[in-house]
């Protein structure tokens, strides 16, 4: 049995196996940025924006726009993953605040908001780990000199 004195040996999975799952892993989390990013210069992402209160509306949505994209794909090729990874963060840390699920009384319109807010405070968890841990093997950062 182990104290707290003696580390629990943790078995690692074997490379062979580490490298593709981080690199879908890498895929599916930087698609839903990929995909969202575009609408980011759409008059109607704008125009929410502009009605939640965001400031400068027309430069900071496709401003975020460009951040979802370039730390997205900055991720999902593995090039510089950490820093994309800290533009997705930074991202999200903008863009969470607007689904403002406590100050809304239609229950399902708070239950989606809540949803939404929920999933950006995970994706922020998984953009720190990346930001941490890096892309993984199969990567341009670890591509062979």
């Amino acid at each position: 049995m182990a104290t707290l004195a003696q580390p629990v040996a943790v078995s690692r999975p074997s490379v062979s196996l580490a490298a593709p799952v981080v690199l879908l892993g890498r895929f599916l989390f930087a698609l839903i940025f990929l995909m969202a990013g575009p609408n980011h210069f759409s008059h109607q992402a704008i125009a929410f924006a502009a009605s939640q209160g965001v400031p400068l509306a027309s430069i900071t949505v496709p401003l975020s726009g460009v951040i979802a994209l370039v730390g997205g794909l900055s991720i999902l090729l593995g090039y510089r993953a950490r820093v994309g990874a800290w533009l997705i963060a930074l991202f999200l840390v903008a863009v969470t605040p607007m689904h403002k699920f406590w100050g809304i009384a239609d229950p399902m319109m708070q239950q989606m908001q809540m949803v939404l807010f929920m999933k950006n405070v995970a994706m922020l968890g998984g953009a720190l780990l990346i930001s941490q841990l890096g892309s993984g093997p199969w990567s341009l950062d670890n591509r062979k000199k």
